[in-house]
């Protein structure tokens, strides 16, 4: 399970701009106004062959000193609680503020590795700049640059020293499904259903599930591990934040699972936050079932949730090749239809193809449909296979592999999808020089 490094600090310091150069995209936003970053946002990076997930915890900071003291204490007491490593950056335009003094403070208090990233410094008058940044009390500070990347290599090397030992996972017969998803979205009420008995705790109070617990499920022929992950742990003087604790628990159960069956809350919409734990899944390459709960509640008609999935797939794109079942926890609806389902893609996703046929149906379509020719030059594919990985990844041969551009990679993963079952299921292609 990779670890987990948090970047903090007052708003409008480069957080975003270091987190997006980490991650390599565009994810967070990014200007020269504070307060822009109002939702948290996860991707995954590595550095030295080391992954871990990374976390842009800015916050949305709105009038009096008051609310921005109280979102700021927030903000880096949940970073302490949850990261292994953090990351707290500072700015050398604006000097040391009593903010970054008051983060510092908070910091010093802590048992985790901090590093202090001073930001901005991409010239030679502002590196002399950066020597008051000792009265912060740490003994050692990183100069980098989050626009041009400069620095941040230093930074990274000690980073992944201080990250903690990858923990081996004991094998398991049995296949883990998560459930995860917003609080109160109906995660726990899904599983009582399943189980027939009430063995966590349900009200409408968002954050009730306190810890992720597994449970065997073995009925109807079905046999594997349901984990709850809505688990929110309340600790002495944190200040909760339910949607942040949320998807924390998600992040550290998608690591581990085969399957998410993602619940979505049909009444709130598959909005900001149920997406950024769709795409978690989706970059950990595991298994993705979408439950749309609470549908009782919505509407029964079916051209209401044939838009409703619609709206999803627009959502999801370019990946939209997954499940969604319209469910209700209360009712019982569908809820057994939601775990054929998961079932159905844990076995599509474990699927082997032997070389031999995948040659034989691949290699007709390429000959009919060859990559373009790239500065007169013409790429050609002569064989694939599947690789031997946890999930679908597949190896196409060729002689100019570094032509191969990415409508083409997806040209293969459509025929792919036509021809074999990996519904729900994040395929990698790679082309290798033969």
């Amino acid at each position: 399970m990779s670890s987990i490094v948090a970047i903090v600090g007052r708003p409008n310091v480069g957080k975003s701009t270091f987190f997006n150069r980490m991650i390599q995209k565009r994810e967070a936003i990014v200007d020269s106004i504070s307060g822009v970053t109002r939702d948290r946002h996860y991707g995954k990076s590595d550095w030295n062959g080391r992954n871990f997930t990374l976390i842009d915890t800015g916050g949305y900071v709105e009038g009096s000193d008051d609310i921005f003291q109280k979102e700021i204490d927030k903000q880096v007491n949940l970073a302490i609680e949850e990261a292994d490593v953090i990351v707290f950056m500072v700015d050398v335009m604006d000097g040391v503020t009593g903010m970054d003094e008051v983060i510092a403070d908070l910091l010093r208090r802590s048992q985790k590795p901090i590093f202090l990233a001073i930001n901005k410094v991409d010239n030679a008058q502002r590196l002399e700049s950066t020597l008051e940044f000792y009265s912060l009390g740490f003994e050692q500070f990183y100069c980098i640059s989050s626009v041009n990347g400069g620095g941040s290599g230093e930074l990274l090397d000690d980073i992944v020293k201080k990250l903690p030992e990858e923990e081996e996972r004991e094998e398991d017969p049995l296949p883990r499904f998560a459930v995860v998803g917003r609080p109160n979205a109906g995660k726990s009420s899904f599983i009582n259903s399943l189980i027939g008995k009430d063995r966590y705790i349900v009200t409408d109070i968002a954050g009730t599930t306190r810890d992720s617990i597994d449970t065997q499920y073995n009925r109807f022929g079905f046999d594997f591990n349901l984990v709850d992950t809505a688990g929110i742990r309340r600790k002495a003087k944190v200040k909760e934040d339910i949607e942040f604790y949320s998807v924390m628990r998600s992040v550290r159960a998608i690591e581990y699972c085969d399957v998410c069956l993602l619940v979505v809350d049909g009444t709130r919409g598959f909005d900001g936050q149920v997406q950024n734990i769709f795409w978690l899944a989706h970059r950990n390459n595991k298994g993705i079932v979408i439950l749309v709960n609470k549908w009782d509640l919505v509407d029964k008609d079916t051209n209401a949730s044939k838009a409703y999935e619609a709206k999803i797939r627009e959502e999801i794109a370019p990946f939209t090749d997954v499940p969604i079942v319209f469910i209700s926890s209360i009712s019982k609806q569908r809820i057994f239809k939601a775990v054929e389902t998961a079932v159905e893609v844990y076995k599509s996703r474990s699927r082997r193809i032997p070389t031999k046929a995948f040659n034989n149906t691949m290699l007709p379509i390429i000959e009919k449909t060859p990559p373009p020719a790239y500065k007169g030059k013409y790429v050609k594919i002569k064989f694939c296979t599947q690789l031997p990985t946890p999930h679908p990844q597949f190896a196409f041969f060729c002689n100019l592999p570094q032509y191969v551009k990415d409508p083409y990679r997806r040209f293969l993963e459509n025929k792919l999808r036509e021809e074999y079952d990996f519904t729900g299921i994040p395929i990698q292609i790679f082309f290798r020089k033969k």
